[in-house]
């Protein structure tokens, strides 16, 4: 079996590649400026990479693609809310507590989860109100927009900041773990063991209860999820949360997700050979070569030779 790929970069469309790190580089001071294979870059410590191809127009955010939004471990989010506060250039979110209204701006200020899942359903919330449970404050996750529209998680308390996940939908949570698990290789993120959710006919079907603390007033389905790990980047995901299918997403503001393999004829033999839809053959990428495959819900994902 092929050893699993390590996450290599993300990469983004940016009407200001060095505006955008420069912002990034602000707000994550671990981070770098730099470049790879003639792209603008952020560099992150722990050797991954978010790289910026310009365009002319703002990137697209909708329809929604697969990809939802990229985030960092920080050493403490109670500090760097404090820190943004103060900062202009910082649009922070709110994290909506109920659909009445109600919001905090970093998750352990609400009602704490149960169960491993990030958020309460209603039933639950009203149970925690009726306990008098109490918010567990210090660390937690919260949200930025970021340049370009993109939306920008920090979460902490933790040892180091670094660049640490991709969070994405995807049409059938289950499928997408097998998928990724079958075709790449991944390994299971930790805590994250997929538990179905099926209908009365059987057949896999996205949770009814929706959750909070959410982005969206109306809260969010947090069932069933499941996720990846590529190296020390976390790649998660909820089911998509619209009626309409997820949209590819390429020319997006997320183009793609970058995963680093030691052999790329070996890789390219394997996906072939199963079948898996390849969006560009082996193509040469600044030092190394590249091919671009199609993921479970249309999202590309580029495979990054480096020996």
């Amino acid at each position: 079996m092929l050893a699993p790929p390590n996450f290599h970069h993300l990469h983004l469309n940016s009407v200001d590649p060095d505006r955008a790190i420069e912002f990034y580089t602000r707000q994550f001071p671990t981070t770098a400026k730099g470049s790879w294979g003639g792209f603008a870059a952020l560099k992150s410590p722990n050797d991954v990479l978010v790289l910026f191809t310009k365009v002319d127009a703002p990137p697209a955010m909708m329809p929604q693609s697969a990809i939802w939004h990229f985030g960092w471990h920080v050493t403490d989010a109670r500090a760097c809310l404090e820190t943004y506060k103060s900062r202009p250039e910082v649009e922070l979110l709110p994290l909506y507590t109920t659909d009445e209204g109600g919001s905090v701006q970093v998750s352990s200020d609400t009602w704490p989860s149960v169960g491993g899942v990030l958020g309460l359903t209603r039933s639950q919330i009203a149970e925690a109100k009726a306990k008098g449970v109490k918010p567990a404050g210090g660390g937690g996750f919260a949200y930025m927009r970021g340049p370009d529209n993109a939306l920008v998680e920090y979460a902490g308390d933790h040892p180091e900041e670094r660049f640490n996940h991709v969070h994405l939908y995807q049409e059938d949570p289950i499928a997408a773990f097998e998928w990724y698990q079958k075709h790449l290789n991944a390994p299971m993120r930790p805590g994250y063991t997929p538990a179905p959710v099926t209908g009365p006919d059987g057949k896999p079907m996205r949770g009814t209860d929706r959750t909070w603390p959410a982005l969206n007033r109306d809260g969010m389905f947090r069932s069933p999820r499941a996720g990846v790990e590529c190296g020390d980047v976390s790649m998660m995901w909820y089911a998509n949360q619209g009626d309409e299918p997820l949209a590819p997403s390429r020319r997006q503001l997320q183009d793609h997700i970058a995963l680093k393999v030691a052999d790329l004829d070996a890789w390219a033999d394997k996906l072939e050979s199963e079948g898996v839809t390849f969006l560009e053959p082996i193509y040469p990428l600044g030092p190394t070569r590249a091919l671009m495959i199609e993921g479970p819900s249309r999202e590309a994902i580029e495979l990054v030779e480096v020996r």
